[in-house]
């Protein structure tokens, strides 16, 4: 994906996000950290499977906060660059890594099985959970954070895919807060991270 396309896909889900919430509110309660005070219609309900061939919902991540990233196996920079640094922002965490994952969603079912998505995701940390399925299953998740996918014919007859490069950060309780900025320095999406573990 061109860092053009990646910049208006990430504008327009932003632009969403920002229409669904509002103005970000967070508060702190005593079971935990931060979490959104305002609901959002980013996020919701989804049924896909694991690296391991597993099923997942959303039910799944409860409990703790995740970060949610879409993207694709074949995917030449945005993507690998993305999970690098949530990589390097979990390994920041220190001991409170344990707490917090991070969904990595195909938009590129038709290539990206669970085995697939296993082999790659074997470069990066073991809490981002590859998440695949059927096309209609993917679509819906999309739909679901008003996420961007759109297939994008290459010479030849291969394909790439252009898509949302924006992460979300999702509360324990499953509930979006907002676009994280990974474009800081580990420590210092870490230190954001913390205020909702």
């Amino acid at each position: 994906m061109s860092p053009r396309m990646a910049f208006f896909a990430g504008a327009v889900v932003f632009a969403l996000g920002a229409a669904g919430l509002g103005v970000t509110l967070v508060h702190l309660t005593s079971g935990g950290g931060a979490t959104a005070t305002q609901s959002s219609s980013v996020g919701g309900p989804f049924a896909l499977v694991d690296q391991d061939g597993a099923p997942v919902t959303e039910a799944a991540f409860k409990g703790q906060p995740y970060v949610v990233f879409f993207g694709f196996t074949h995917c030449p920079d945005v993507c690998p660059t993305a999970l690098s640094d949530i990589t390097q922002a979990f390994e920041a965490l220190g001991g409170d890594k344990d707490k917090i994952r991070a969904a990595f969603v195909t938009v590129d079912p038709a290539r990206d099985t669970p085995a697939e998505m296993k082999a790659y995701l074997a470069s990066f940390s073991p809490r981002i959970v590859g998440l695949t399925g059927s096309q209609e299953q993917v679509d819906a998740t999309v739909k679901a954070f008003k996420a961007y996918a759109k297939k994008a014919p290459l010479a030849g007859g291969d394909y790439t895919m252009d898509h949302t490069a924006i992460v979300y950060l999702m509360d324990r309780n499953g509930a979006f807060v907002q676009p994280l900025n990974l474009k800081r320095a580990p420590d210092e999406v870490a230190a954001e991270l913390k205020r909702y573990l």
